[in-house]
Formats: structure tokens, sequence, C-alpha cells
């Protein structure tokens, strides 16, 4: 007896299904797989779903003959490839020259992605997820001695802006706590290795091809995971995992160039490279970092370098009178704003007790612990920032050239310190004075009967503060600067400011 063509249609699609089920694509999880050992048949199911989907691809090794990938978002096809691809139901992954690709679309009734070989043996990865895999962000480079760095990770996790509420407006306290970290937060790995001669310059930037060089003896790389790393509430962007390097993996060398990138567990491509020179031997400043009270300082300042087994300043090993100071100058400032109603006096409809709080405890950091630095006569120029002029005091008589090469300036040893809590350093330094940005957000973020003031562009700003860099340096006008922040994404610290 035949079956009803309906029905044997019917049965076909339930068998297909099931077939297909045993070969699906979860949602986030890699699948690594070689083109010389593929399932029969290379192709997968993927579920239905009304949400965005994303479906990347990542090679390992580059190679001339590396297979193609093909996607359908209507599960009745059930082996898209080149012979059906019509950009609407079956569309081709391009895998672009740093050798990852991805497809981005709804899968209302489900799909299928499949696999054609190419005619070389090559290793690659394969993920479904909800998020995009390939466009991941970049790590960067706090700060840099002779033989040491403080890298973070990405930030992960943002924190969600809680404003007070009068009558119980209760600001954060001067020593601030790190709260709950998230659980479980999002893992990363460090890769970095001397950027000359390096091997990973010319490997494919996925997570597999740059794990897969630097594992080989001769690579010259170091691999960290978050579990030789901290998590560290830096500031309201997130949770960020703070690498310590020039620890028990090895001292790094001094004036040299490094390269690094991070890779993301439950991801396809690995964060673009970034770079960080170190210092030359001589640098003497000591690294600060993890301090609650000021959570954004991670850099050189000039201490002593601390005594073994310590290899930086952290809030525990700091000498005390630095650290009390600043709490008890936050107390202070705090109490003072406070007598203010906040929350039902507005002095501002754009900003808040909280934002003037967030700012000044920014800029007392900033000035407390002045961030040493050191001049490079090599330092490239950053992009659209070649020499420039800078106005300033609005008069065109007062015009100054200004060099995009960091604010630096000569500490004799006899010097008083900017912060006078801070013991005698005993030889001189060079300092990156603070952007004067970071003292105008405070002034703009505070009500008036605070006093709170900065200097004059015009007239003695330039003594104290770095004018020009991320201010414009006309009297009242943000931004504009000649490299328009802090610091760039190459290494470069122009100003000390968050």
């Amino acid at each position: 007896m035949l079956l009803p063509v309906s029905l044997f249609a019917l049965v076909q699609s339930f068998v297909l299904l099931a077939e297909a089920q045993q070969q699906q694509l979860a949602l986030d999880t890699v699948r690594d797989f070689n083109s010389s050992s593929l399932p029969s048949p290379p192709t997968f199911f993927i579920s239905p779903s009304s949400d965005f989907r994303h479906v990347s691809v990542g090679l390992c090794a580059s190679s001339a003959g590396a297979p193609r990938f093909f996607v359908s978002n209507d599960s009745s096809i059930t082996h898209p490839g080149p012979d059906n691809v019509d950009g609407k139901s079956v569309i081709e992954i391009s895998v672009g020259p740093e050798g990852y690709g991805s497809f981005a679309g709804f899968f209302p009734r489900g799909g299928f992605f499949a696999i054609q070989a190419g005619s070389v043996n090559t290793p690659f990865e394969i993920l479904l997820s909800a998020a995009n895999s390939t466009n991941p962000l970049s790590p960067f480079a706090s700060e840099t001695t002779a033989n040491q760095a403080i890298v973070f990770s990405p930030s992960f996790d943002p924190l969600d802006p809680l404003e007070p509420s009068y009558p119980n407006y209760t600001l954060p306290s001067a020593n601030l706590t790190q709260g709950n970290a998230p659980s479980p937060p999002k893992n990363y790995t460090l890769v970095y290795v001397p950027t000359a001669n390096s091997p990973l310059a010319s490997v494919l930037r996925t997570n597999c091809a740059i794990r897969s060089a630097a594992q080989q003896s001769n690579s010259g790389a170091k691999i960290l995971s978050s579990n030789s790393a901290t998590l560290w509430l830096r500031d309201d962007q997130g949770w960020r995992w703070e690498w310590f390097l020039g620890g028990s993996e090895g001292g790094l060398t001094p004036k040299t160039n490094y390269t690094m990138y991070t890779l993301q567990d439950g991801t396809i491509a690995a964060s673009k490279p970034v770079m960080f020179l170190t210092k030359s031997a001589s640098f003497a400043c000591a690294l600060v970092h993890q301090l609650p009270y000021c959570p954004a300082v991670a850099y050189a300042v000039p201490l002593a370098v601390p005594r073994p087994p310590q290899v930086a300043y952290t809030a525990s090993t700091l000498p005390s009178p630095v650290g009390e100071t600043i709490v008890s100058g936050m107390s202070n400032f705090t109490s003072t704003l406070t007598t203010l109603a906040c929350g039902r006096d507005d002095y501002s409809p754009l900003v808040t007790c909280a934002d003037c709080q967030a700012a000044y405890r920014t800029w007392l950091c900033t000035v407390s612990f002045p961030r040493c630095g050191e001049s490079n006569p090599t330092s490239p120029t950053p992009p659209g920032a070649s020499p420039s002029t800078a106005l300033l005091g609005g008069s065109s008589a007062q015009q100054v050239l200004l060099p995009a090469v960091p604010a630096l300036k000569t500490v004799n040893a006899s010097a008083a310190a900017r912060n006078p809590a801070l013991p005698a350093f005993g030889e001189a330094y060079e300092v990156l004075l603070p952007c004067l940005e970071v003292c105008n957000a405070a002034d703009r973020a505070c009500p008036v009967f605070l006093g709170f003031k900065c200097p004059l562009p015009a007239f003695t700003a330039s003594d104290s503060y770095a004018v020009g860099y991320v201010d414009s340096g006309r009297e009242g006008e943000v931004g504009g600067g000649a490299t328009g922040g802090a610091w760039d994404e190459f290494g470069n610290v122009w100003c000390n400011g968050p």
C-alpha cells in the first residue's frame, strides 16, 4: 500500500528533522572542526527563534583552499550550498582577511548551517550566539614601568546608575567598596608578546589562530588566563579583569614594544592588537593600583619601589597617611556638599550632587597621585593631532603651538611634592600633568557655594595642568583638544585623566 504524497512528505520532513537534530548548533557553544574530518552530512540544524541570532565562523589557520560556509533561514532548505544561494533564504558566510565572518538574522522557522570542505585541510570554529562575537572590544595598558605593566580587559556588566533621592539622599562612602562581582564573570585570556619579529603579526585574528601560534615553544608569547587576574570595578563602564605583568610569569624588558590581544571565552574573534611600550631601565617610580577610594588609579607614582615580596603598592601596602588624607578629604567634601538639600533643591537641570561627588573624587585622586612619565622622542603623533594651535583665553594674540607630545614636567629632587602626604622621593622625575578637563569637569558638576575653582588657561593653568589636550584651551569650552582624550589605543598617554 502506497502512502499519500502529503503523508509521505510529512514523514520525510520528520526524518530530516530528526537527523538534523542529531547535529544541531547549540546556542553560545563554540564548536571545533577540521575540514578533513567533517560529519556526514556536514549540515547542522538551527532551532527556530524569534530572537536575533548570529552564526559566526573563524578559521584557525590561513588557507587558500579553506572550506566555505552556508546558512539557510528556512528549515525547508535542508542543504544550503553554492547552488541555491539567493541572498535571502540562503546566504554564504564570507570569511574576511582576518579569518572570520558572520551572518546575523532571524530564524522564525529554524534553518540549517552547511559546510563545503575545501581543498586543504583547515581547522575552524563555529558559533551560534545571541550577540555578535566578531567585533570584540580591546584591552588597554593602564601603565608600565621598566619591567612591569598593568593591563585591563575590556569592560563587562556595566553598573546601573543609582541616583539617590530625597529625603534619604545618601552618597557613596569616601572609601568605596567594590560590591558584588558578577557571577559568573566573563572570562578573558590575555596574550602578549614583544612586537619585534612577533610570530602573531601574520596570524589570523581569531581566538584559535592566536592561541595556537602563542602556544608554540618559540613564539616568545605569554598566555594568562583570568585565573591570574583580579576582578576590578574601575569605573561605571563595568567590571574588568586586571593583569599585573612582571610578576610570577617573569619581568618585561625595558624600552620594549609589546603587542597584546584578549580572547574572550565563547567567542570566535580575538580583540584587535593593542601595543604598549615599557619605560627605560632608569625609570624609578613604582606602580600603585587597587585603591577602593581611588578605583581608577593604576599608574606609576613617585614612590620608592616597595620591599620584596611586594611588587607594587595597593591599599594595604601604601603608606597609611596617603590613603587616610584622601579618605578624610573626600568625607569632608561630601559632608559640605550634603548641607544642600540634595534631590530637593536642584542647583542644575543637568547634574546632581552624585555627579558632583564623582567628579570631585576623580579630580582629588588625580592630583593626589602625581603620575610619573618619561620623555620619548619617538612618540608617534596621535591620529588627526599633528602639531596644532590652541587658542588660549579667547584672544588671537594668545595663540600657542601645542605639540602632540605628552604634557610632561620635570620635578627636581628638592621640590615639594604636590601631595604633602606622599613621602619624599629623593630624586628628580618627570610628571604627567593632570588634564585641565579633570578640574573643569568638577567645576561644572558642583554647586557654586562650594567655591571650587580651576585656574584659567590664559593665566596660570599651564603651570599645574595640561592645557589643550582634552579641552580646547578656550575659556568655558569643553572638548576640541589636540588629542581629544587623556590616552589612546596605541599606548600613548597625553595627560593624567580618566
